[in-house]
């Protein structure tokens, strides 16, 4: 029997919702698996700033530190629009990824057969299905980087400064490289370099670190090319890598090719084991306590959280498996309904997903 201590951060709006079947997967995964997980719950964003005054409370960090993986719902809303920036529930985001030193983040994009007919491009495009997989690095970069207000050419002006050291990149770089290993070997670099230093900084780290996997193919493609390329023929990628922002943009447009962004989960991973799991969706306040909020990223994320922080494989991929019957039974919330299928709420998609493990 393996032991295991998860942090769960059920966030705001529907993150508890969604939080909660990953839960309930979990324990259904640990009883047939002989596992037993225990779970702390800790306040980050809007419910921590309501609750404690600030969005990433001391003590949650404690509890993120001493877990062996974190389970994240989605963070934010409307209600904390007016919180000063440094205090804005997006911040607990960054200030975890930064204090657990989580510089890695795996988003796949995967069509599932029976979701087909939900995305948006010509069935051509993607016959036969799509699995990518973009690596964002998570911690550098403009996000981090100095900013502020100084006098310019036409008055008062802002700046923020994109900054990446060779640490950075080639600890990124080398997390990409290893996860193709497990795929179909490719891994394209998307940058800027004709325009940006630190993009030409990431070529180099890269022709030096690709000599260590030459089974490996790797390629370079411009970022506006990139975003042309995922809707004209998102099947030439494997594995992408990038930089913060670049990743940012990419996953969320890589996403909505599968139909839904309430199917795909994420993992933030740094140098150990430990890691964060999150589906990629927002707090959707709109449709909070409804339940009618799409499950399925955030019970994927906890099958992520299995692979990569507990080396669960079996596990994991009972979870996915699960997943994919569900689908294929026409099972369906309502972000991803269409007629002739059966509309289910919330609960009821964990439920079925819990049966089928």
């Amino acid at each position: 029997m393996g032991e295991y201590k998860i942090a769960v951060i059920q966030g705001d709006g529907i993150g508890p919702e969604v939080t909660q079947e990953a839960i309930k997967i979990l324990n259904v995964v640990g009883e047939k698996f002989h596992h037993n997980f225990t779970f702390e719950y800790a306040l980050a964003g809007g419910s921590a700033i309501d609750a404690c005054g600030e969005c990433l409370p001391k003590e949650t960090l404690n509890i993120c530190k001493t877990a062996d993986g974190v389970i994240l719902g989605a963070v934010g809303g409307p209600k904390w629009d007016n919180v000063p920036n440094a205090q804005r529930p997006e911040k607990a985001l960054l200030g975890l990824r930064s204090e657990l030193g989580l510089f890695s983040n795996l988003r796949p994009a995967k069509i599932y057969d029976a979701l087909a007919d939900a995305c948006p491009l010509k069935a051509e495009i993607v016959a036969g299905g799509l699995d990518i997989l973009i690596v964002r690095e998570l911690t550098g970069g403009i996000y981090f980087g100095e900013r502020g207000y100084r006098e310019g050419k036409y008055g008062e002006e802002a700046y923020d400064v994109e900054t990446y050291s060779e640490v950075e990149i080639r600890r990124i770089l080398k997390n990409a490289f290893e996860v193709a290993m497990q795929r179909e070997k490719r891994v394209c670099c998307v940058d800027k370099a004709n325009v940006l230093e630190t993009s030409r900084l990431w070529r180099k780290v890269a022709e030096e670190i690709k000599n260590e996997y030459p089974e490996v193919v790797l390629s370079y493609m411009y970022v506006d090319n990139a975003a042309m390329q995922l809707v004209r023929n998102p099947k030439q990628f494997d594995v992408i890598v990038t930089s913060n922002m670049f990743g940012d943009i990419l996953s969320d447009e890589a996403s909505m090719i599968t139909g839904s962004i309430g199917l795909l989960p994420s993992a933030s991973l740094g140098d150990s084991s430990h890691g964060m799991y999150e589906p990629i969706h927002g707090s959707a306040p709109d449709i909070a306590g409804q339940n009618k909020a799409n499950p399925i990223a955030a019970i994927l994320s906890a099958g992520m959280m299995l692979k990569y922080s507990f080396h669960l494989e079996k596990e994991s991929e009972a979870i996915e498996n699960a997943v994919k019957a569900v689908l294929e039974q026409g099972l369906r919330t309502p972000d991803i309904y269409s007629q002739g299928t059966t509309l289910l709420g919330t609960k009821e998609m964990g439920e079925a997903i819990a049966e089928h493990i």
